[in-house]
């Protein structure tokens, strides 16, 4: 057995410098984590650069296939721990799915997401595999243990949330999910129930599993990854009025791109390809015009740029005026924001909402339960309740309440056909994930290779064009 001494005395000054250098990046990293247990990490720094009490490097004093399968996997575990600390401290891909930014973002753009802009947050959920955000592909398993779970917690960030950030976060609602049916939510699928009668949505759902499938619980970090425009910042009160943002009472811009959907009388189908070339999804155009038993004419139901939609009235084969979804009266526009059904709202006009912030205290009433009720009990972590009229926090009556986070309204770009905060609410801070600074590449699934299936013109772009200079 070699002595401590005798160990230290063989360290060549080179590895003592490596040593110093990691020590140095791994303290860092701990103060910034703001987790003093990690610094028993620290004793297998020392063992691996200098006293080597565990045999690491066993593997390669052999010889024929122990060492080149060991090797393999020595491999293999250095560039998952790299991949981890990457993906979970600095930034990470993502892939655009819906179209809920169109036109800001399209479906298949692959996005860099800076983690550190807003400050990195330490991973709730630390026992996880890097490369899945909740289920490991081919065995459909869950890809992380659910405990231990930590404390929220942000290293320092560049700057805030600014209004007009796209911004990628977890999804608030994605805490409980039904296997087979996530579109609409868990919430919002309960609350349907309950309007058909069911008193019990969660024992019903866990009784048709062959329907609704296996009812699991997510943590924070491991819920489905979401991407938004920031509209209100905490403190800030909401309003929308016929699709005008008002903030504090004064109506916002909105981004170039925006698109609504609207209502186009034709005279008869309009060829794929002309819908392709102005720039309209497939799985938006992909279905026969509706046609209008009384008057006999047809109808495409479909979202539109201010640019796209003077292009489509100058059409032959458009036999009217364009119609906005929100003014045509033949759609419901309701479902939305706080679920209970006392407010009435729509997408298109909702009334004011404080948008809770870090520290402020709200006078809770019965009239404002159901807007922040979800905040408080699931996103704050309290026992809330309301009985005889009266608010209970913890077992106590409580007439006020203090917000220990801030929370951010988040909307699409393509506004009605986006799931937004005016259907689940606010995000809070501890699901906010980083914000996209680089269009990697972008890849239109509805084209083949031959006929432009990659946008090269979108390649290493700046994924948030109408922010310029700070300012939206």
């Amino acid at each position: 057995m070699t002595s401590t001494k005798d160990r230290l005395k063989a360290v060549k000054p080179t590895r003592w410098l490596r040593f110093g250098i990691v020590s140095a990046i791994y303290i860092l990293w701990v103060v910034l984590m703001g987790n003093p247990w990690l610094l028993f990490g620290w004793l297998l720094i020392i063992d691996i650069y200098i006293t080597a009490f565990i045999p690491w490097g066993w593997w390669k004093n052999k010889k024929g296939l122990t060492r080149t399968v060991m090797a393999w996997v020595d491999a293999i575990v250095y560039a998952l721990v790299l991949i981890y600390f990457i993906f979970g401290f600095i930034g990470q891909q993502y892939e655009i799915p819906s179209s809920s930014l169109e036109k800001s973002l399209l479906v298949g753009d692959r996005l860099w997401v800076d983690k550190t802009v807003y400050g990195s947050r330490v991973p709730q959920t630390p026992l996880h595999f890097p490369l899945a955000q909740h289920t490991l592909p081919l065995v459909n398993t869950k890809s992380y243990i659910e405990k231990p779970q930590l404390k929220y917690h942000r290293m320092p960030g560049f700057r805030d949330i600014e209004r007009g950030d796209i911004v990628v976060f977890n999804y608030p609602q994605g805490d409980t999910v039904a296997l087979k049916i996530q579109n609409p939510d868990y919430y919002q699928i309960c609350n349907e129930l309950v309007k058909n009668g069911i008193k019990d949505p969660k024992a019903y759902i866990q009784q048709n599993p062959e329907k609704f499938g296996e009812l699991v619980w997510r943590p924070v970090d491991r819920r489905e990854n979401y991407v938004k425009r920031t509209i209100g910042l905490p403190g800030e009160r909401i309003r929308i009025v016929n699709d005008t943002i008002l903030i504090n009472g004064k109506a916002i811009a909105e981004p170039e791109n925006v698109q609504y959907n609207y209502l186009i009388p034709v005279n008869g189908p309009i060829a794929a390809q002309k819908w392709m070339d102005l720039g309209v999804r497939v799985e938006d155009f992909d279905q026969a015009p509706i046609q209008d038993q009384m008057t006999g004419r047809y109808y495409y139901d479909l979202p539109l740029t201010k640019a796209m939609k003077a292009r489509v009235e100058k059409w032959p084969e458009v036999a009217g005026q364009l119609i906005s979804e929100s003014e045509s009266g033949l759609l419901d526009l309701g479902g939305v924001f706080p679920y209970n059904g006392t407010y009435n709202w729509q997408r298109n006009n909702m009334g004011e909402i404080w948008i809770p912030k870090r520290g402020s205290t709200l006078h809770l009433t019965p009239a404002n339960y159901a807007i922040y009720e979800r905040a408080i009990r699931t996103y704050e972590g309290n026992d809330l309740q309301m009985k005889d009229g009266k608010i209970y926090i913890n077992g106590k009556p409580q007439d006020y309440y203090t917000f220990k986070m801030d929370y951010y309204w988040m909307m699409g770009d393509n506004r009605d056909r986006s799931a937004d905060s005016r259907y689940w609410g606010f995000v809070p801070e501890d699901h906010v994930v980083g914000s996209p600074v680089l269009i990697i590449i972008s890849m239109d699934k509805d084209r083949k290779l031959t006929d432009g299936k990659i946008r090269w013109n979108r390649m290493f772009r700046n994924p948030n064009p109408d922010k310029k200079d700070g300012k939206w």
